[in-house]
């Protein structure tokens, strides 16, 4: 694939396909990890959304057994009792 004078390419159907970059469709380029990336602009929302979502499940997980301690009620009620 080769890139015009003006610097457009051709992206492959297939891909168009695959990613659902079809005709008008807005496209946001990036870089990630040393890579040109090419993203459906209404792609960036869920992209964002699925990182939020990733870094909750990573604190969750660092918080896993942090709270198994099992309280019983008279102890709950102790420190109401004693004041």
């Amino acid at each position: 694939m080769r890139v015009t004078s003006k610097g457009q390419v051709t992206i492959p159907r297939d891909l168009r396909e695959t990613f659902g970059i079809a005709a008008n469709t807005e496209v946001i380029f990036g870089i990630e990890g040393g890579k040109i990336t090419i993203v459906p602009k209404d792609e960036i929302g869920r992209i964002a959304d699925r990182d939020r979502l990733d870094r909750f499940l990573a604190i969750l997980d660092r918080l896993e057994g942090a709270a198994d301690h099992v309280i019983s009620p008279d102890e709950q009620a102790a420190p109401a009792r004693d004041r």
